[in-house]
């Protein structure tokens, strides 16, 4: 596991320089070009965000889906981590439940109504929560959307959009998926829920890519997990026929990957079926060592966090931050995960 110095030493060689702004200097690489006498960023809804008085506090809200999952729990590291490096405090509040829309609007209107400084917002609807960060905008408080899209305009609703490319690693799960069946057999994708544009991406693009082989049959992929391993798991469990018949599974989050896992388990047919799932969680990483599952999309969820509060932060201090930023994603695999650079990137994410 890396040490904290690690970590941070790994982000500033991914985005090296950003953490002068820390220190008043702002070089930059393209996630937040600017010099110390670059003018205000333009903040949403027009107009320029006023900093805070040199030296003044910042405290950032990092708003994530839920907190019960394994990813949202390095996303926080992350965030922690440059808000340590760059001297700011963060507040770290989401709902439980990953269904808990209202809970989420109900937050974020909080921190607006408290005028914390800026807000990290991973939005569990792409339609929901758009009107309170509108709101929050209006108010001059940065906000930075991560790891899923929101309605609206980035620079124009929002400061910045900090995602994996979702599309992207669907299309990476089903190329893998038809790598390993040679491009034929009976194909079930257990989704998500029909509210998360992340894991639309990645569903949409799975389904682009095992298309193109006409070898494929697909025999499930309207049905969806929900927002937690135990409602996946049951919905699995409702689908056994289905399941029992397939030689390929997709599954496009880490609870719809570690429920349908645990019901393959408890069927006797964990590696019996080409199983390719998404993120990279501990117990998601041990069954693929175990063969239980063939391949995962991890994202890299550590420096999604640290990218939000370091965006964040650079908007407060006037500084010009990119639209649009990515991640990065990697397809994890047997002949791969034990390699250093992997160790290294799994420990991070």
């Amino acid at each position: 596991m890396k040490t904290a110095a690690w970590r941070v030493s790994a982000i500033l060689s991914v985005t090296a320089g950003l953490l002068m702004i820390a220190g008043g200097c702002n070089k930059s690489n393209s996630s937040t070009p600017t010099a110390d006498n670059a003018p205000p960023a333009t903040q949403p809804g027009g107009g320029s965000a006023t900093p805070p008085a040199p030296g003044g506090p910042i405290t950032i809200a990092v708003i994530p889906k839920g907190t019960t999952h394994e990813y949202w729990v390095s996303v926080h590291k992350g965030a922690q981590a440059a808000a340590d490096a760059l001297g700011v405090t963060i507040t770290y509040k989401g709902p439980l439940k990953e269904s808990d829309a209202n809970g989420q609007v109900n937050i974020v209107e909080q921190f607006t109504s408290d005028n914390i400084s800026g807000i990290v917002l991973a939005p569990l609807s792409d339609t929901a929560l758009l009107e309170p960060v509108q709101a929050a905008t209006a108010k001059k408080i940065p906000v930075v959307v991560i790891d899923s899209a929101l309605g609206g305009t980035a620079g124009t609703d929002y400061v910045s959009y900090i995602s994996t490319n979702n599309h992207l690693g669907g299309v990476m799960a089903g190329d893998q998926m038809t790598k390993i069946l040679g491009g034929k057999g009976k194909l079930v994708m257990l989704r998500y829920a029909p509210y998360s544009a992340s894991t639309n991406e990645r569903e949409a693009g799975f389904l682009e890519s095992v298309k193109k082989s006409p070898g494929f049959e697909l025999l499930s992929v309207d049905q969806y997990g929900g927002a937690t391993e135990s409602e996946a798991q049951q919905k699995s469990e409702n689908m056994l026929d289905v399941l029992k018949q397939a030689d390929g599974i997709f599954c496009p989050n880490e609870s719809a990957t570690l429920g349908m896992l645990k019901a393959l388990q408890e069927n006797n047919l964990a590696g019996k079926v080409k199983f390719v799932g998404f993120d990279a969680t501990g117990p998601e990483v041990d069954a693929l060592k175990a063969a239980q599952i063939d391949a995962l999309v991890s994202q890299n969820p550590y420096v999604m966090g640290y990218m939000g509060v370091q965006t964040c932060v650079a908007a407060i201090r006037g500084t010009k931050v990119d639209l649009i930023q990515d991640s990065g994603v990697k397809l994890v695999t047997p002949d791969n995960v034990n390699t250093p650079d992997m160790v290294k990137f799994l420990a991070g994410g």
